[in-house]
């Protein structure tokens, strides 16, 4: 495994990024590629270097990226936009164009949590994309939002947005919240115990988010766009335990895509108290990776409408 900066643009903004080959001697280029693209407060340190560690030794090149405003990429602190997310991946996809060690006619998209739906949301309209995999992910940001809360807390989340309105287009500014008050991890002690000790390990994990950032979540909906995937082959993972987001997020988008698709649930497990590099759990996920990247990338592309 050799890993290589590769810092892109997008819209303007400098992004940091990592491109880990399988080899250094480039033996085996073009590569295939993968994006791995992380989710709620993720940064590249975490989850997308993760799957690039279990991805390389299967001859996987993958691209590991900060999304603006987090890691060492440019953009606005505290600002956390799926809809902005799409363009940095799109983003992504032309940088790597430019890169010879990798085959862009055999790019697939892994996202997860949060990041499942960004990744359906960019594939939905670029066809450059071959194959997509939605890891514990999202199709609906209201429902999956929603389902996090108790009646006190999601109403006051309700009424502090409506008067953020006011408030940023008085003063310009959003007003930066905790960002566990958008997605409350209380209400779900495995993720919770996970987040505290893991992923705070990060620097500059857990810093606040406005409050227009949760507006734009509560619309983000990929669950309508995935249909338009198809013929491109998709594969839904998600935790049948999950509580964070639960299985009805996958169900949804399972019932709303067109064929080719599969999804698995994984019993006995929740949202993320499973990812590290030698859990069983995490090793399956990867061997269904595996498989389904294999076929996807091999296979003919399929015309696509649109």
């Amino acid at each position: 495994m050799t890993t290589r900066p590769l810092p892109f643009f997008s819209n303007g903004l400098r992004l940091d990024a990592d491109l880990h080959l399988p080899d250094g001697d480039g033996a085996g280029a073009p590569y295939p590629v993968v994006i791995a693209c992380s989710g709620y407060q993720g940064q590249k340190v975490i989850h997308p270097e993760r799957f690039a560690r279990a991805l390389n030794p299967l001859g996987y090149a993958v691209l590991a990226f900060d999304y603006r405003g987090f890691g060492l990429s440019e953009g606005e602190r505290g600002r956390l936009v799926p809809q902005e997310w799409v363009e940095d991946i799109r983003a992504g996809i032309d940088r790597l164009g430019a890169v010879g060690d990798v085959d862009l006619a055999r790019l697939a998209l892994v996202g997860w949590g949060l990041g499942g739906g960004v990744v359906i949301a960019e594939a939905s309209e670029d066809h450059r994309v071959r194959a997509v995999a939605c890891l514990n992910g999202i199709g609906d940001g209201t429902r999956s939002t929603r389902a996090m809360h108790d009646e006190a807390s999601w109403s006051s989340l309700l009424r502090r947005i409506e008067a953020d309105r006011a408030r940023r287009t008085s003063i310009g500014r959003s007003e930066i919240t905790d960002p566990w008050d958008i997605v409350r991890l209380d209400l779900d002690g495995r993720t919770d115990g996970y987040v505290e000790e893991q992923l705070y390990q990060a620097p500059g994990f857990g810093t606040g988010v406005t409050l227009e950032s949760a507006e734009y979540l509560l619309r983000f909906a990929p669950e309508r766009m995935v249909a338009r995937l198809a013929p491109r082959p998709l594969l839904i993972v998600h935790g049948a335990q999950n509580e964070l987001h639960k299985p009805i997020e996958a169900r949804s988008m399972f019932d709303n895509a067109g064929e080719p698709k599969r999804l698995e649930l994984l019993e006995n497990s929740g949202h993320t108290e499973w990812m590290f590099d030698d859990n069983p759990t995490f090793k399956r996920v990867v061997g269904l990776l595996e498989e389904f990247l294999e076929t996807a990338l091999a296979a003919t592309p399929a015309p696509c409408s649109g």
